[in-house]
């Protein structure tokens, strides 16, 4: 399970960015994040991948003080999907290995190898383990990043708007696919999405931040009319069809 207990974190002498986070997740859970730009979505995940030092509180995982590891104890148990994707000029395969460096430092053994295989077997990109990176969609592209998170054999994936550049029909792709991610390995995701439609269909908990603080927690039910207009300020309708959740903005 992972737990954030009560983070704070503030820039030099600025007001507070995060007033006392409060989060958990279960294994292979999907857990959102949803909020406006500016909440503090992305300082957070700063905090949990240890990019910046929280100023108090907890963070755990299975009871263990993430903020006590060391980088590569760390980046071995979380793996990070950014929005903004970079791998330099390299295969595909490559790419993918480069998720294996806090297991192996310099050199890639037999078995690291192995797993980038097998990885890419799983995500479907084995035939193209030869192809320049820079050379494919921004679906393939994306599943490349995820596939070198998958690379580090983590129990937690971190996710920050991987779907903000692709169209509907890959983010559909992409958010599926962590979906099948989380329940075959059991690994628990934090993803944050601005398309609250899709987050609705393949969340399975969800937290609405505004101001720094996570100010609605729970399953689906939780987003409705008053939270949406609460968090986000805009007015919004929530319907169902076929017992699937939709929202029509603007009332």
């Amino acid at each position: 399970m992972f737990e954030i207990r009560d983070l704070r974190f503030a820039y030099k002498k600025n007001a507070p960015v995060l007033n006392g986070v409060n989060m958990s997740l279960k294994d292979g859970e999907i857990g959102v994040l949803l909020g406006r730009n500016g909440a503090g979505k992305s300082t957070l995940f700063k905090c949990v991948l240890g990019i910046q030092k929280a100023g108090s509180g907890e963070m755990l995982f299975d009871g263990e003080n993430i903020a006590k590891l060391s980088r590569i104890e760390r980046a071995k148990l979380i793996s990070y999907v950014p929005q903004e994707i970079s791998f330099g000029d390299l295969t595909v395969f490559d790419s993918v290995l480069t998720g294996r460096l806090s297991h192996f430092g310099l050199v890639a053994g037999k078995a690291d190898r192995e797993v980038v295989a097998r990885t890419l077997e799983q995500l479907e990109l084995a035939h193209i383990e030869g192809k320049n990176v820079n050379e494919l969609s921004g679906g393939e592209r994306q599943k490349v990043a995820i596939a070198r998170a998958l690379a580090a054999e983590p129990k937690m994936l971190v996710f920050d708007e991987p779907t903000g550049n692709l169209d509907i029909q890959n983010e559909q792709l992409i958010l599926t696919l962590a979906k099948k991610i989380a329940s075959e390995k059991n690994i628990t995701i934090l993803i944050a999405i601005h398309n609250i439609g899709f987050a609705m269909e393949f969340g399975d908990k969800f937290f609405m931040m505004k101001n720094g603080e996570i100010k609605h927690t729970g399953g689906v039910e939780i987003i409705n009319e008053q939270t949406i207009d609460d968090v986000f300020g805009v007015k919004a309708k929530i319907f169902d069809v076929e017992g699937h959740k939709g929202i029509v903005f603007g009332g």
